[in-house]
């Protein structure tokens, strides 16, 4: 009798050293993605106080535009946002990683990996997006309409 491959690989399992590096994995999600909502703050911080820093700026420096604390304050809000997603994701893989192993539940085995991929997928359309930017930059760049 031949075993399909999809019935093979629901019947994993997950030894020690697996575990282990998990576990060790978790704990370092999770540090990651304590920095990360550090960072995050640090961003909505200097979001709140940027139109004053560049209105006081603008007073010492009179070339620079006026308008420049707004753009920084709505740029820093709108990274604070895009960067929470991918930080969530990996502190919940952290926890829901560590509480997987402590209880062996398979069903927070399995969020555990969902937010992992919602991590790693998110990562991904975010640089293929990125880079799409920067190569429209480029092409425009290169034929001279910047």
């Amino acid at each position: 009798m031949i075993s399909n491959p999809i019935t093979q690989l629901e019947q994993l399992t997950i030894n020690s050293t697996a575990k282990n590096f998990l576990k060790e994995t978790a704990k370092w999600a999770k540090f990651l993605s304590i920095i990360g909502f550090v960072l995050i703050g640090l961003m909505l911080v200097f979001a709140v106080f940027a139109t004053t820093i560049f209105d006081l700026a603008a007073k010492m420096q009179p070339d620079m535009p006026e308008s420049l604390g707004l753009v920084m304050t709505i740029t820093y809000l709108v990274l604070a946002i895009i960067y929470f997603f991918p930080v969530y994701y990996l502190f919940k893989f952290s926890t829901k990683m560590k509480s997987a192993l402590a209880t062996k539940n398979e069903d927070t085995l399995m969020k555990a990996f969902e937010m992992l991929k919602s991590h790693y997928k998110f990562i991904g359309v975010f640089t293929v997006i990125t880079l799409s930017l920067y190569a429209l930059v480029i092409v425009l760049a290169a034929l001279g309409a910047l």
